[in-house]
């Protein structure tokens, strides 16, 4: 499937979580909740159907997701209990499906970046993990970040001060301390947000964090 322009993805996310809750939204209520002319909200939901995610059907609220772009959606089956006398994988002991992509990079500039260190592990985060990252040049306080410092990115909890970072590691065995960096002495700046991590053992995503 072709990928999607921001506005793009915005409007098919909020027409999704409205499909989600049994409420599908009017071309009126889209152009409302995103501050948009209605024939703008018209043209993206004409290329939104003519990149496959979109379909229309019979009545006011028309609009439906795709039977191609669900299918991309689903995932891998997470399994529960097993019933008696049924295969693995029958529905009857599926409990839902994880999406790595969405779960990792529910944005298209999201990427995954490879932890070099010990300096997270009271996070869970190790050293060879791949954390997912969401750009973003600033974060709330206390958020795990990829920090970009004089060249080298570093993944920490930071807290934003009045003309310093606070960069403070999650290690007390090792007695790692918090670092603190003043704007203008460093080559410093917030990378994004960390969303989430994935661990790999022989080259096989082995578990979800």
């Amino acid at each position: 499937m072709e990928p999607l322009t921001e506005k793009q993805r915005l409007l098919l996310e909020f027409i999704e979580e409205r499909l989600q809750a049994g409420n599908p939204p009017t071309q009126r209520e889209i152009a409302r909740h995103f501050g948009l002319a209605q024939n703008s909200v018209y043209q993206l939901i004409c290329y939104l159907k003519k990149k496959g995610y979109l379909l229309s059907s019979a009545g006011h609220r028309c609009l439906r997701l795709s039977d191609e772009y669900l299918e991309g959606k689903r995932g891998i089956p997470i399994v529960g209990r097993v019933a008696a006398g049924q295969p693995l994988l029958a529905e009857e002991n599926i409990e839902g499906f994880l999406d790595l992509n969405r779960q990792f990079a529910g944005r298209r500039d999201a990427f995954l970046l490879r932890v070099v260190g010990d300096s997270m592990v009271d996070e869970g985060i190790m050293d060879g993990d791949l954390v997912a990252v969401e750009p973003a040049e600033t974060v709330e306080n206390g958020a795990i970040a990829v920090v970009l410092l004089d060249g080298e990115a570093t993944v920490k909890r930071v807290y934003i001060q009045r003309d310093r970072l606070a960069l403070k590691s999650a290690n007390r065995a090792a007695g790692y301390g918090t670092r603190y960096v003043k704007r203008n002495e460093k080559d410093v700046r917030i990378i994004g947000r960390v969303t989430g991590c994935l661990r790999l053992y022989h080259g096989l995503p082995a578990r979800v964090t």
